[in-house]
């Protein structure tokens, strides 16, 4: 009886270090990569292509929820309000890469690739809000 619970036992130890292992190794080749908040304001911080996009996809999806209910509670209407919540947007996402991260947009396909991440997404959650 305690061979068997020492086997099982071994067993145990044995896959909770083969998967501590695993974990590790997935770190090491990136596949799973944690994301600390911290990173958002640190201009040291190194950015993938992917990352960088998401992160700006996200900020631009808050402006527009901000922006479609603050402009939607006023009953702000018309073409000029969409082309403020362009210009407020943009220059929030052009802000936060430029001045805040100061990234070489070259590295990550130039200004104009930056700044329509999450674009048109950004203006369809602001119309329908």
């Amino acid at each position: 009886m305690k061979e068997g619970k020492s086997a099982s036992k071994l067993n145990n130890n044995y896959n909770s270090n083969n998967n501590s292992n695993q974990l590790q190794h997935q770190h090491q080749n990136g596949h799973l990569s944690p994301f600390k908040f911290a990173k958002l304001l640190d201009p040291e911080a190194s950015w993938d292509k992917d990352q960088l996009g998401d992160v700006l996809h996200w900020i631009r999806q808050v402006v527009a929820i901000v922006c479609g209910l603050l402009w939607g509670t006023i009953p702000l209407v018309g073409g000029i309000w969409i082309g403020l919540f362009l210009l407020i947007s943009s220059g929030i996402i052009y802000g936060y890469y430029a001045l805040i991260l100061k990234i070489d947009e070259e590295d990550f396909g130039g200004h104009t690739a930056l700044l329509q991440e999450g674009l048109f997404a950004s203006i369809t959650l602001f119309l329908v809000l």
